[in-house]
């Protein structure tokens, strides 16, 4: 399944903040959307997804394998979200509930759309905190998100996004929160799992270092527009744009390289 979005555009009382963006995410690619804050990368991710801020409207198309998601029911969207596209925000301490187990929260999505039963939830919610890398799973399912660093934080979103195994993940700005040991684990996790189960990604950050680690194809978004877009090496060795130099310039290299991958 492919993502399609063209000449997407949104805007806050008549005012874009996204202007005629078109990229493609083919059946399990890589692809990253960076920036510098406020260029509209993460509006876009939102978009896909029916999740913008109220008050912004949004033109253009948005094509999930043919299907036109811009103008869809919620409720319809709402069968696509964690189903087939998974989504990953940048801190994990918002986007989890206080209140609720962790277990309970990884279980949800796949309560709703798998029908199964609580136990058998736990069950699944238990494999799913073992298949992010959570120490002792069957005991950190029962733990509360404010007793957990926030590396697991992240990886109890990681699991959230993917206990349905959806063809295509979006992660904006997962890492950013991190400190650069942490951040380099949880990169080398996401593209383990995003290889092993062959999804497709939509990353998201404004870091060119962290993209390199997990994208092949990066486009660079400035004041809402496309300026760029090419293999990440590109952008990297002969970056064309002057947004893309300044990013060159400001990337934070991590010691981490995915194996057998020497930048």
């Amino acid at each position: 399944m492919s993502l399609v979005v063209e000449q997407l555009s949104i805007a806050f009382d008549g005012r874009r903040v996204v202007d005629g963006v078109s990229f493609a995410v083919p059946d399990g690619a890589r692809i990253g959307l960076i920036g510098e804050s406020g260029s509209g990368k993460s509006l876009t991710a939102l978009a896909v997804l029916g999740l913008l801020p109220e008050g912004a409207t949004a033109s253009g198309s948005i094509r999930w394998d043919g299907t036109e998601l811009l103008g869809m029911r919620d409720r319809d969207l709402a069968r696509l979200r964690g189903d087939d596209i998974g989504i990953v925000f940048q801190e994990p301490r918002t986007a989890l509930n206080p209140i609720r187990t962790v277990g309970r929260q990884i279980a949800e999505s796949v309560r709703i759309h798998e029908r199964i039963s609580r136990r058998d939830a736990r069950d699944r919610a238990v494999a799913e905190a073992a298949r992010v890398r959570l120490p002792d799973p069957e005991r950190i399912v029962d733990r509360y998100p404010h007793q957990l660093s926030g590396g697991q934080r992240q990886r109890v979103a990681l699991a959230m996004a993917l206990a349905c195994r959806p063809k295509l993940l979006i992660a904006d700005e997962p890492t950013t929160a991190l400190d650069v040991t942490v951040q380099a684990e949880i990169l080398r996790l996401l593209l383990d799992l995003v290889r092993d189960e062959g999804m497709s990604l939509l990353f998201i950050t404004h870091d060119l270092a962290v993209l390199a680690q997990v994208a092949t194809t990066g486009a660079v978004l400035e004041h809402g527009r496309v300026v760029e877009q090419a293999p990440v090496s590109t952008l990297l060795s002969a970056p064309a744009s002057p947004i893309t130099q300044g990013l060159l310039r400001d990337a934070t290299a991590t010691l981490w390289r995915p194996e057998g991958e020497g930048r």
